[in-house]
């Protein structure tokens, strides 16, 4: 079963929260939040490619929710909604665009909720919260299998690094959306409008082709970019979007901060990228990081977090009492306190042909996507710690017969021992312990790995997993240690400390050096490293802000 396959039960599941039945007394309370509007026979409420719509109560007459036609494909009806029903999807709470039209199929009695209002509803009334979150969720499970799939669709070669990437913004940050796989080399159908090779990938929006797309290019036109409002201050920015970064994100707009959450890629960080996590508190069987991270970017939203991807931060300076975030765009962000959870990037292996390879047969990750890259093929893995694990017994798991590539002599260094007895006893795994790498080789795509222990051996893709660097090389103006770790609260350098004389304090738990500006996760020095321990570091970060927030007022 894949990421988005369900089962029949799950299904009638999701089938009943997308139309829920309302009593009388929700349904009055739920009307309260919108302002009436009586509607004919014929129109539209909102169209697709408005960035800017609500939330339609539907109190008399009925909605028809329509993907409109374009290029060859016809006008399709996705679903009907009468009285006492409301429409909308999951894009309401991110600030996506409309990519559905709503049509009012008979006339009546309607209300609009504006997002503002949307938000106030989901902070004020609990119950109703959990009816129309559990909604929005619903109708974008079923629209994803649909076709509304068809509003966003993806092509490109199946090696492609770009496509690769695209399609991981796209499934990161769950939207509603089609990816087509090409044989290298051809363009199929798509030679006959126009696109060459040179214009891969190409992003179908609404039937309108943009070639040679990137995430961040998508994120514009779905409405997904910063936009400043006027004279914006926030009190929290949160840059990174991994386990600590949703966890301050949560935590801070829960409590009543405006918090606004950056991520130069997408929400999910490494946890993202790892296949199965055991240790984490509350999952006895095991969690995705896809999962885990997806709950958490819903609940982000469900708290009012606004969250832009791909949205990368380059500078941070403190100006007069605010904070000035710098984006790539030259966007400035203008905020009252900042978390710094950027984490970290992959290291490689100083291979010849490395960046050749990466996308067509080098991942840094092991989850569906990647999977389907080498379904039942053999693959190399390179690691000695849990994520390398965990990444073999998954791939192992899907039909791959692996290499497990350790540097070390012994297994169990750095890895726990629940996973060094799985990977010992599943024949489908070899291990190769004071081992390393030492070449690539393959034509257009990866096809075999130079082992120094064995030799040559079959590998379509080879997962790297030896560690990170932190992402801190665009904070030159915090006090870093030797190998670029934030130093953060007491660990903050003797010469650094000058600055808070006039605060008459010293930084708090997770400030950095400079005041008002935190970091938590792998990204600081003395993290543990673990998805755990950067949720935790995430949240207690926010009791620091708030600290810093009441003092300075």
């Amino acid at each position: 079963m894949t990421s988005h396959e369900i089962s029949p039960a799950k299904q009638r599941e999701i089938e009943r929260m997308m139309k829920p039945a309302l009593s009388d007394a929700q349904w009055q309370r739920l009307i309260a939040f919108g302002e009436p509007q009586e509607v004919a026979e014929g129109e539209y409420l909102f169209q697709a490619g408005d960035l800017d719509y609500d939330l339609i109560l539907v109190d008399t007459g009925e909605v028809e929710i329509v993907r409109v036609a374009f290029g060859w494909v016809g006008e399709t009806v996705v679903g009907t909604m009468g009285p006492r029903s409301f429409v909308g999807e999951l894009g309401l709470l991110n600030g996506q665009g409309a990519f559905l039209s709503a049509r009012a199929s008979r006339a009546g009695r309607m209300l609009r909720v504006s997002r503002a209002r949307l938000r106030l509803l989901m902070a004020e009334d609990d119950e109703l919260c959990d009816i129309v979150l559990h909604a929005l969720w619903a109708r974008r499970e079923m629209l994803r299998r649909g076709p509304a799939a068809l509003t966003l669709k993806l092509v490109g070669p199946r090696s492609s690094r770009d496509f690769l990437t695209l399609r991981r913004f796209a499934e990161r940050l769950d939207l509603v959306h089609t990816a087509v796989e090409l044989v290298p080399g051809e363009l199929g159908v798509l030679a006959e409008h126009g696109i060459t090779l040179d214009d891969l990938p190409v992003a179908f929006i609404q039937g309108e082709p943009m070639p040679r797309a990137t995430p961040g290019m998508v994120a514009e036109r779905l409405g997904l970019s910063y936009q400043a409002r006027a004279d914006e201050v926030v009190d929290l920015v949160v840059v990174g979007g991994g386990p600590a970064g949703l966890a301050a994100a949560i935590y801070g707009a829960s409590e009543g901060l405006d918090t606004v959450l950056l991520d130069a890629v997408a929400p999910g960080g490494q946890a993202a990228a790892t296949s199965r996590i055991e240790n984490f508190l509350g999952f006895p069987f095991g969690v995705s990081g896809g999962d885990l991270i997806g709950q958490a970017s819903l609940q982000a939203l469900k708290f009012g977090v606004r969250v832009y991807a791909p949205c990368e931060a380059v500078d941070l300076r403190p100006v007069g009492d605010d904070i000035d975030i710098a984006l790539t765009d030259g966007r400035l962000i203008r905020t009252r306190t900042v978390i710094v959870t950027s984490g970290a990037a992959y290291r490689t292996l100083d291979l010849e042909r490395w960046n050749e390879f990466e996308g067509a047969g080098i991942y840094y990750a092991a989850t569906p996507l990647e999977l389907r890259q080498v379904i039942e093929s053999p693959v190399v893995v390179v690691g000695g710690a849990n994520s390398a694990g965990q990444a073999s017994l998954y791939l192992a798991a899907n039909g791959c017969p692996v290499h497990l590539v350790v540097r070390g002599s012994e297994l169990g260094t750095r890895m726990s021992s629940y996973l060094v007895d799985r990977l010992l006893e599943d024949p489908r795994i070899d291990v190769h312990t004071g081992s390393r790498v030492v070449g690539l080789d393959g034509d257009s795509a990866l096809e075999r790995v130079s082992i120094d222990s064995v030799g040559d051996v079959a590998a379509r893709g080879l997962f790297c997993f030896i560690g990170a660097e932190p992402a801190t090389s665009w904070l030159a103006d915090l006090d870093r240690d030797a190998d670029g770790f934030l130093r953060t609260g007491t660990d903050v350098s003797v010469q650094s400390l000058q600055r808070w004389q006039g605060l008459r304090r010293e930084p708090l738990p997770f400030e950095t050096s400079v005041p008002r500006i935190f970091a938590a996760g792998d990204v600081r020095r003395g993290s543990m490293k673990r998805v755990a321990a950067a949720v935790g570091e995430g949240s207690s970060a926010v009791a620091s802000v708030h600290r810093a927030l009441a003092d300075f007022r």
